[in-house]
């Protein structure tokens, strides 16, 4: 049984970039900087024939190539940190192409997504780590950058089950259309 998920890739400048981040948290599993990536929807442990329906449905989707912005540092789980993440600002188009997977998935028979949709891209996994060298760690980074990058498609992806953090496999890629022809058929249409 495959275990799927959607997500768009992080061009490999900014991997360089926020692989700079790394470090300085005890006991914390770092993300291998080629697993990079921005989960648009968690499909989960799936038969072969759900796969193919995913895959073909996911091909029906038609949207623009997005524009996005790693703007923060940040940690998920409060009190209980479990994972360093660099987040996405939520852009329009960004949330906009995650809910339409939402509906599509759904609609072949995928449970739907319990937790609210931040995107974001995982840095490091944290287990027992105390709030404590969290905040250390965020003090010690500073003023984080922007960092703007276009995304020209979006990825299904398989992994094992493991621990997490990969290894991810592409099962297929969907492209975005360019901005420049979107705009250039919006005004045909017109």
């Amino acid at each position: 049984m495959p275990r799927l998920f959607t997500a768009l890739e992080v061009p490999g400048h900014i991997c360089q970039k926020i692989a700079l981040l790394r470090g300085g948290i005890p006991n914390a599993r770092w993300i291998d900087v080629e697993n990079y990536h921005i989960t648009l929807r968690f499909i989960g442990d799936v038969d072969d024939a759900f796969a193919r329906d995913a895959a073909n449905a996911l091909s029906m989707i038609s949207r623009s190539e997005i524009t996005l912005t790693l703007d923060q540092l940040d940690s998920f789980g409060g009190d209980k940190p479990r994972a360093i993440v660099a987040k996405v600002r939520a852009d329009k188009a960004l949330l906009e192409l995650q809910a339409e997977q939402e509906r599509l998935l759904r609609r072949l028979g995928a449970p739907p997504e319990q937790r609210k949709y931040v995107p974001h891209v995982t840095l490091a996994r944290l287990r027992g780590a105390s709030p404590g060298s969290v905040a250390a760690y965020f003090g010690a980074r500073g003023f984080f950058p922007p960092l703007k990058f276009t995304a020209e498609k979006f990825v299904l992806y398989s992994s094992r089950q493991s621990v997490g953090g990969g290894p991810y496999i592409v099962e297929a890629e969907y492209p975005l259309a360019p901005i420049a022809e979107e705009l250039q058929l919006n005004r045909l249409r017109a």
